[in-house]
């Protein structure tokens, strides 16, 4: 019985690794900020399923949103309130677009990039190609970083 006891309780551990191990990367909105004017402050960064993303308004007046057409098949479409911290939780592989939709135009867009991202890179890169102008030279310029 002992023996059974603990390998019951060692595969719930194992069944539990995975959302005990899931991250909290926190990204700021801000006015001006190491890529210049309406960034997000990690403009890229890595994780992984399960993670989860905390967009947080340093500054007033932004919001955060994935961009429609640039996240795995099946994410739904979420948006934060402007103003409010929005949390992001990553659930499928790929690439995720995320935009500050009062300032897309001005290029504030981050990438988030989660797990293997090999499958979605091209279909992603063409929907960066419809991006307005400096928003797709940042997103661009952030695909550089996945090597």
């Amino acid at each position: 019985m002992t023996t059974r006891r603990a390998l019951l309780t060692a595969a719930a551990g194992w069944g539990l690794g995975g959302a005990a191990a899931a991250r909290v990367h926190r990204v700021q909105m801000l006015n001006r900020g190491p890529g210049g004017a309406m960034v997000f402050d990690p403009a890229f960064l890595r994780a992984e399923i399960g993670d989860l993303v905390r967009f947080v308004p340093t500054d007033p007046g932004h919001n955060a949103e994935v961009i429609v057409g640039l996240a795995p098949t099946g994410t739904p479409p979420t948006r934060g309130a402007m103003g409010a911290v929005f949390d992001l939780r990553l659930e499928r592989p790929g690439l995720y677009g995320v935009k500050c939709a009062p300032h897309f135009g001005m290029g504030m867009v981050a990438l988030i990039a989660v797990g293997d991202v090999r499958a979605s890179r091209s279909g992603f890169e063409a929907g960066v190609a419809r991006l307005p102008g400096l928003a797709r030279r940042r997103m661009i310029e952030a695909l550089t970083r996945l090597g």
